[in-house]
């Protein structure tokens, strides 16, 4: 494989990585809608180790608005509603038996227009993200060019791609971004 080549896949390897990690964090944003990837994540304490909510219980959609955890080890189902409490969520969390119900209430504007302001700010972190890996490619490029590995024009084609893989990158963030932000503003 030839070096800008590999530049080239090492560069798109890290964006897909920005893009990945873009989408799990705004998977973790509260919409008004139940959804198991809300509370999925939360670290639970089991036999002194913190462990993931879904790692010790099933997560389940009762309908629009509420999500239903059935702790599979019965004796966790205080550790499961602490760690929901506890978490900068805002669920209260309704324990009925072994089962534990989490009521979703409707996102006021303002926590709406909030929500919204996170979105655009994980997505402008994105950005700077692919906009670095980009300028990483670049200056390899540039250390090729000095150790006389490439031409100036291989160098330019190199840079070229580069900036194609950014645009598509930039676009894809754009893109999720966009639909998070309209979830978020359906009433």
């Amino acid at each position: 494989m030839s070096t800008t080549a590999a530049i080239k896949l090492t560069t798109e390897q890290g964006m897909k990585k920005t893009i990945e990690a873009l989408e799990l964090s705004l998977a973790k944003l509260r919409t008004g809608r139940a959804h198991p990837s809300l509370v999925e994540h939360l670290r639970v304490s089991q036999y002194d180790k913190e462990v993931p909510l879904n790692h010790v219980a099933s997560i389940t959609i009762a309908d629009a608005r509420t999500l239903v955890v059935t702790p599979w080890d019965k004796t966790l189902i205080s550790a499961i509603e602490k760690a929901i409490i506890n978490s900068d969520l805002g669920l209260n969390p309704v324990t009925a038996g072994n089962v534990m119900r989490i009521p979703l209430a409707a996102l006021t504007e303002d926590r709406r227009r909030e929500m919204s302001k996170l979105v655009k700010k994980a997505a402008e972190e994105a950005r700077i993200s692919i906009r670095n890996h980009r300028r990483d490619a670049n200056s390899q490029c540039k250390e090729l060019i000095k150790k006389k590995l490439i031409t100036e024009d291989e160098e330019h084609r190199a840079q070229e791609m580069m900036q194609k893989i950014t645009d598509h990158a930039i676009a894809e963030v754009e893109k999720i971004a966009s639909s998070k932000e309209k979830e978020l503003m359906q009433i």
